[in-house]
């Protein structure tokens, strides 16, 4: 097994930032496939899977023996957020920026292709996936239901996810659930306009979406320790025009719902959508009802937690182990429902502004642990009896 390896991380710091200055959102990143492309090419992996999911690569380098399979997932895609910094890797692309740091998930995973290339696995396989689409809970659906990613059937999966707010360079973990289950409702309301002098003669929707607002806000649960966590945010509201004669007729109001893990969800999406049904007849007004931007919980497997302390232990990473999950979703969680594994946090800094944020950039720094612990795990798994 090797140790002692080395990282160019000034190559993959200068990939990363012209990741940055080139982002494309979901469902978009024909670009950002075709740099990562060209870097992998470089790298002799033994197969190369491309269009998977849609704007997904997977490079396989496979070892002399046969052993376990280990798959380690990146993301492609960028958000819709307009970008405040003005260094010189700034996002060169109007309201498109990587504001979540999928640029240096990408940048680490290159990393372990170079590695890979000139230290091939002795057994078994890894696969390097590149997937698309994180953002909008799509990507790793697409992937999982294309044909070819059913020959892969790995052994072990593995993610991270920086963490601004944590010391720069911690390894964060957690058994169990690691990130809730979260899914949006939109809910769409038809009734009858009519004048604004006479609102009598009409059916406006105003009242039903204050009512509705009124009934979520009773699921909310905010502690997230407890197995009833539930968080429901509105996230959008519309009715309407902008015609002060005329009193509305229809409307919309969308949430995004966070429960502490698939079961839960399920259920609260079941009264979600009774509460709305059953609202909207009440005040005369029919209801058109549909759910996006799915995100599974995400359940860390406790071997593959295992593997990760380990090697944070071995390498002489800060290692912290936290009670609770994180509120945020991430489709990875599809993968940890079909095949044993764990998404982690890396730490980007005490300092750092938050993920989203306009000002958030990711440090470059914090490269190397990530192509180390991902470097490790494997080794550690191609080489478990």
């Amino acid at each position: 097994m090797t140790t002692d390896i080395h990282i160019d991380t000034e190559r993959l710091t200068r990939l990363r930032k012209y990741l940055h200055r080139h982002p494309e959102v979901s469902g978009k990143e024909h670009e950002t496939a075709k740099t990562i492309l060209s870097f992998l090419r470089k790298h002799t992996p033994d197969q190369v899977v491309t269009h998977l999911g849609g704007t997904g690569i997977a490079a396989i380098y496979k070892g002399t023996e046969r052993g376990k399979t280990v798959l380690i997932r990146c993301e492609l895609d960028a958000l819709p957020i307009p970008e405040v910094n003005t260094f010189l890797h700034r996002s060169g692309t109007p309201g498109i920026s990587h504001k979540c740091g999928h640029d240096g998930h990408m940048a680490i995973v290159a990393g372990l292709a170079v590695l890979l290339h000139r230290y091939r696995p002795e057994k078994g396989r890894v696969i390097l996936l590149f997937q698309p689409s994180e953002e909008d809970g799509n990507g790793a659906k697409c992937v999982l239901a294309d044909n070819r990613f059913g020959d892969m059937d790995p052994d072990y999966v593995f993610a991270l996810h920086n963490l601004p707010s944590f010391p720069e360079g911690q390894i964060v973990i957690k058994e169990g659930t690691f990130t809730p289950a979260v899914h949006s409702i939109i809910i769409m309301l038809k009734g009858k306009t009519a004048h604004a002098g006479e609102p009598e003669k009409g059916i406006n929707p105003a009242s039903a979406i204050a009512d509705i607002i009124r009934q979520f806000q009773a699921l909310v649960q905010p502690d997230i320790a407890s197995d009833d966590f539930c968080q429901v945010a509105p996230i959008y509201l519309r009715m309407g025009e902008k015609a002060y004669g005329i009193s509305a007729g229809e409307g919309e109001v969308h949430f995004t719902i966070r429960c502490k893990d698939n079961n839960r969800m399920k259920t609260t999406a079941g009264t979600a959508e009774k509460i709305a049904r059953e609202t909207a007849q009440r005040y005369g007004l029919k209801p058109y009802i549909s759910w996006t931007q799915g995100f599974p919980a995400n359940e860390n497997h406790p071997k593959a937690i295992q593997y990760i302390r380990e090697v944070a232990g071995q390498q002489g990473f800060d290692l912290y182990e936290k009670d609770t999950p994180f509120g945020w979703g991430e489709d990875f969680g599809l993968f940890t429902q079909k095949y044993p594994g764990a998404l982690f946090g890396l730490g980007a800094g005490e300092n750092t502004p938050a993920l989203h944020n306009p000002d958030y950039d990711f440090p470059d720094g914090i490269i190397s642990t990530g192509v180390q612990m991902f470097y490790h795990i494997i080794q550690k798994i191609i080489s478990d009896r």
